[in-house]
């Protein structure tokens, strides 16, 4: 299928900057663009890569300009990557849809299944689950007893949705992921040993939620795990049991969550983060790469580090960390110098 620059700046409401007739077929990242693709510049640090790139057509920010002639067809808008995004996104949409139960998977006579449902071979339906319109169930996907799974859901291979779950429109759960497995949660005995603390809870995932591949969201021992409305979870991250993650946060691969801990809203979290158990986490909080979060956080902190402590504070003291073994060395030759002005002395 192809486009021509001006029906992609109709769609995204851009300006076109050169010949509005050349045609894409495909996309490419601008250091690797051929003809017939689009590409967007949207990093500064690319920028030297415009003016050599073969991509026919080029999304940019409006307020970008050039420092020497670029041979392709620019298409200015508000925001280039957002604006890839859109595209991405229609063009995914308008790829064929699967629809139909196939033959070999299994689907209890009490569930309740929308209208244009897609449930692929080897999936399993459990009794009384309800699934909405438009949802998509790849193959070898287990649905346990009384899951709740509401319209436009995409479940792909191998995802485990644990009884009583409830996911919300529009979510896309990746392959490997478990929803509402037990929690890590157990009675130390006075013999040494560890009795299981049942979980009787479960976990609901509101709408327009994306969970990454091999993702575990434990249910609550009482009451709900909750992942809130537009929260994006990365591949390889555990959540705890009675955990909240509130509205559009963020959070990177192999983050941990402990067990009833609160995370507010807007939140962005870098990959590897670290939460004990039982903190509140405001919103719009941003954690770096490899924290270790053991205490609460206030609206708005940026931390990073273990522990954790304000970023610009971090920063500071990241550049000293690299001149401590010289500083050791001036300090024991200093040890040494004051050890003989004390024996002159005494002299």
């Amino acid at each position: 299928m192809e486009f021509t620059a001006k029906q992609i700046a109709d769609f995204l409401q851009g300006e076109v900057d050169g010949n509005p007739d050349v045609t894409v077929n495909n996309f490419a990242k601008i250091e690797e663009g051929k003809p017939k693709t689009l590409t967007f510049l949207s990093n500064p640090k690319y920028t030297h890569y415009i003016y050599d790139t073969n991509a026919d057509i080029i999304l940019v920010n409006k307020d970008f300009k050039p420092e020497k002639k670029i041979s392709a067809t620019l298409i200015r808008v508000e925001d280039s990557y957002l604006a890839l995004a859109q595209l991405l996104n229609l063009i995914e949409q308008s790829k064929p849809k699967k629809v139909g139960i196939e033959p070999m998977s299994f689907v209890s006579e009490s569930a309740k299944i929308g209208e244009n449902v897609y449930i692929g071979g080897f999936a399993y339906i459990s009794d009384h689950v309800t699934i909405g319109n438009n949802s998509k169930i790849y193959p070898h996907v287990f649905i346990g007893d009384n899951v709740t799974i509401k319209d436009n859901v995409t479940l792909y291979s191998g995802v485990k949705v644990y009884p009583n779950s409830v996911i919300g429109e529009n979510t896309i759960i990746h392959s490997g992921s478990v929803i509402g497995s037990d929690g890590f949660g157990f009675a130390p005995q006075k013999d040494g040993s560890y009795n299981k603390i049942p979980h009787m809870g479960n976990v609901v995932i509101k709408n327009n939620v994306e969970i990454g591949a091999n993702t575990v969201i434990d249910r609550a021992v009482m009451d709900s795990t909750i992942i809130h409305e537009g929260v994006k979870l990365d591949n390889l991250i555990q959540i705890a049991h009675n955990v909240s993650v509130g509205k559009h946060t963020v959070i990177a691969s192999q983050s941990g969550v402990s067990g009833s801990t609160k995370i507010g809203k807007k939140c962005v979290f870098g990959g590897q983060v670290g939460l004990a158990g039982h903190l509140n986490i405001g919103n719009e909080v941003k954690i770096g790469a490899q924290s270790g979060i053991a205490q609460s956080l206030e609206d708005e902190s940026e931390i990073i580090g273990t522990p954790a402590i304000p970023i610009r504070s971090w920063y500071r003291s990241s550049v000293i960390f690299e001149k401590l073994p010289e500083m050791y060395r001036e300090l024991a030759q200093l040890k040494k110098e004051v050890k003989k002005l004390k024996k002159q002395d005494k002299k």
